[in-house]
């Protein structure tokens, strides 16, 4: 039940009938027993800086931002943190004061995954191999060369953007046309390749050493291609729930004032709503 004091957030997006956030997050609003909603907005993009300040008007405490509207939701905040900066795109933003504050949790809710689904695993263990050059590429790449990565390869169809990237990130990152995974302590895959209605990724793991982490950041499927091939090696995978599941507890906390936990109980509840192959 919620009452006229009831906090409020959402998620933009258009189409944003796919997102799990309110699912996400309605469920820490249940379990903490908050008077709130986080509710689905879908937003075409000729409308989202008018749908954005109509919500700061409306008492909103903050919204998630889903594709396409990161870019713009990038130019329209007053304060824009250096996370956001460096991912060159705003996830989270924060109404207060009527002002706009945008942050960017993708890369640093991508990490907490890799912490909690590989015990012991560091950003500074080895190189990692990147798959894709886009917004989620460079936000994971900017969060792993932050906590002490200590070489990057970006491997992407597109070499131009993929050289791009590097550039404007700066320091131990290269490209590559192919993966070199001999020497790889962490493979992420960046890409929709593997997500369902998409050709699964073509990538030989063989090389891989047998301590070498793999991560996807699709989760529909929950055990994509990728995933599955890396467990038949031995290796550790990581699948892409995590990410969502972490990357959404800032905004959380900001807006409803509980750091919430991402647990099993979470987990279970957010994965019964999305195929597991």
């Amino acid at each position: 039940m919620i009452t006229g004091k009831a906090l409020l957030a959402g998620v933009l997006g258009w189409p944003v009938s796919h997102s799990r956030s309110p699912r996400l997050h309605g469920h820490w609003l249940a379990r903490y027993g908050i008077d709130g909603a986080y509710v689905p907005l879908p937003v075409e993009p000729a409308n989202f800086p008018a749908a954005v300040r109509g919500l700061v008007a409306l008492g909103f405490r903050g919204a998630n931002v889903t594709i396409p509207h990161k870019e713009a939701a990038f130019a329209l905040c007053d304060i824009v943190e250096a996370s956001a900066k460096r991912a060159g795109a705003v996830n989270t933003m924060v109404f207060k004061d009527g002002k706009i504050t945008g942050s960017n949790t993708d890369g640093w809710g991508y990490c907490e995954s890799l912490r909690e689904q590989a015990p012991g695993w560091r950003a500074d263990a080895g190189p990692a191999v990147l798959l894709g050059a886009g917004g989620a590429a460079r936000a994971i790449a900017a969060r792993l060369l932050d906590e002490g990565c200590p070489r990057l390869v970006l491997v992407n169809r597109n070499t131009a953007r993929a050289e791009a990237l590097a550039r404007d990130l700066g320091g131990p990152i290269e490209v590559a046309e192919t993966a070199p995974l001999a020497e790889a302590a962490l493979l992420v895959n960046t890409t929709s390749l593997g997500m369902s209605g998409q050709p699964p990724l073509e990538i030989d793991l063989a090389p891989l050493p047998a301590h070498a982490v793999v991560s996807d950041i699709v989760y529909v499927p929950m055990e994509t291609p990728l995933l599955a091939a890396a467990r038949a090696r031995g290796l550790v995978a990581v699948d892409g729930l995590g990410m969502l599941l972490h990357q959404a507890r800032p905004g959380f906390s900001a807006w409803f004032g509980t750091d919430p936990a991402v647990d099993a109980e979470l987990r279970d509840f957010v994965a019964s709503d999305i195929p597991k192959r």
